[in-house]
């Protein structure tokens, strides 16, 4: 059954990792188009900013505090939205965070942490949200990455991780969409690199300070492919041109594309030492930042 998807407007959409970067970005144009918003992160102090910001230009939002790990948690989160809302109409999984470090160093609790954060946070809002996205029809979005396809060096395992929330995403899909028969539509968005604080959320192993690898694309640009598939469906969209191009490589050329981003090693550290910040990061704990995008300098 093709799910019948509402305009933002008149959409309840639940957004995790809402506190920054795509999550917020999203959150914010979501609001502006009309949409109730369900606002899901760690970052209490930094969330409730954010609801004052939205009601204060005339925009209803809901706050839940939640670790994505928690699949208790995310539960209580989907009960309150019906509370207040009485539905969910799209569920957008972006709560993520990256280890910037070679395989071999990186300890197994903090790679454990991110794939519990990574996959395991998509898999727990994915069968939260599926119940009551089934009910009236509705989206179920999850955000992958350029590296669901392809891989990165010195983010190894954030690269293991958004394989396997591809993996989950596509099985998921062919199950709901096609065996069920729900009108649910799965999404999943590839993004390439995004101007986004991702660096500094993400623990550090390296001397230096970590960075993206330019070129990158703005925050709102992912937030605009997100809600186009809150308002139409798809399956998997990438976005931005090195997307398309890393992840065509991946598959049609996989040897060149190994090639191509041994060349982004050295283009993922700052000129500054590592020690001018927690090396953890926001791996275990929340960043209560509340910015959209990345750091200047």
């Amino acid at each position: 059954m093709k799910a019948q998807l509402k305009p933002v407007s008149a959409q309840v959409i639940v957004i995790t990792g809402a506190s920054s970067g795509i999550g917020l970005t999203t959150a914010l144009m979501a609001a502006q188009q009309g949409a109730k918003v369900v606002l899901l992160a760690r970052s209490e102090d930094t969330l409730d900013e954010i609801r004052q910001g939205l009601r204060d230009v005339g925009s209803e939002a809901l706050v839940c505090v939640a670790d994505v790990a928690d699949r208790a948690a995310l539960e209580e989160a989907a009960q309150k939205a019906i509370e207040r809302f009485g539905r969910i109409d799209t569920w957008v999984n972006n709560a993520g965070v990256s280890i910037y470090g070679r395989l071999d160093e990186v300890s197994d609790e903090d790679n454990r942490r991110l794939f519990d954060t990574n996959f395991w946070g998509t898999v727990n809002g994915s069968l939260v949200a599926l119940p009551y996205l089934k009910r009236n029809g509705g989206a179920l979005i999850n955000v992958g990455s350029e590296v669901s396809d392809a891989v990165i060096p010195l983010q190894g395992m954030y690269s293991a991780s958004k394989h396997a929330v591809k993996g989950f995403t596509d099985a998921l899909r062919v199950e709901i969409e096609l065996l069920d028969k729900a009108p649910v539509e799965v999404v999943l968005i590839q993004p390439t690199a995004v101007d986004t604080p991702y660096p500094q959320h993400a623990a550090n192993y390296m001397a230096e300070e970590p960075k993206l690898p330019t070129p990158m694309i703005e925050p709102e640009q992912v937030a605009e492919a997100i809600l186009k598939a809150a308002e139409e469906g798809g399956r998997d969209i990438k976005v931005g041109a090195m997307s398309k191009m890393n992840t065509l490589t991946a598959k049609i050329a996989p040897s060149l594309g190994d090639r191509m981003s041994a060349k982004q090693a050295d283009r993922q550290q700052r000129d500054v030492p590592a020690s001018v910040r927690d090396p953890q990061g926001a791996l275990h704990r929340p960043s209560e930042d509340g910015r959209t995008h990345g750091d200047p300098t």
